[in-house]
């Protein structure tokens, strides 16, 4: 449902902060996904799992869709393909992907491990995820803005009264408030991470 279909007029105040809320979670799940996506010295299955390989006479499939993998230690994943056909494939995968490892390949299992972080790498994550945290306000500010425009028109065409503008605005800012502290502290945990050796 788009937010020019929402009709304020015969809505009460739990319905508006329940689509608020919905449309907020997007930025905040969106602002999940790319916070495993920045390595921090923490391994993670998600940094592997949507790898493409190259495998059965030239199907590409993800590694989750080809092999269990695991996180046995905090630098370390552990990929084991169900088919041991394909670990070759796999192998050359990961040494194609962007995560820029070595991995070894004992012929049932892949080992993947995690170098140290340099100081520097670590400053350029922590910038990288200060990016990242700001595009999300972002986005949670417009859609403030957008419900806000809801509200101001619904007033100011006489659907709904000043006084339930005034609540609607009051519900609006504190969800605001509440999912921008949730993206903060989200942030805050990944950069604890980035930043311990």
């Amino acid at each position: 449902m788009s937010i020019k279909d929402i009709n304020l007029k015969n809505m009460y105040t739990h319905e508006f902060e329940k689509i608020l809320e919905q449309e907020m979670d997007a930025p905040i799940k969106h602002f999940e996904r790319e916070l495993i996506t920045i390595r921090s010295g923490r391994a993670h299955p998600a940094m592997v799992e949507d790898i493409k390989v190259t495998c059965y006479g030239g199907s590409q499939l993800a590694l989750k869709e080809l092999a269990a993998i695991s996180v046995p230690e905090a630098r370390f994943i552990l990929i084991q393909p169900w088919d041991k056909g394909v670990i070759n494939d796999v192998e050359k995968a990961i040494l194609a992907s962007p995560l820029g490892v070595t991995p070894a390949n004992d012929g049932n299992v892949i080992r993947v491990t995690l170098p140290e972080i340099s100081s520097q790498r670590r400053d350029e994550l922590a910038k990288t995820l200060g990016k990242k945290l700001e595009d999300t306000k972002e986005r949670i500010r417009v859609i403030r803005g957008d419900f806000r425009n809801l509200v101001k028109d619904s007033e100011r065409q006489k659907t709904i009264s000043e006084d339930f503008s005034k609540d609607l605005q009051k519900i609006l800012q504190d969800v605001t408030d509440k999912f921008t502290e949730r993206a903060e502290q989200m942030s805050g945990k990944k950069e604890k991470e980035i930043k311990s050796v």
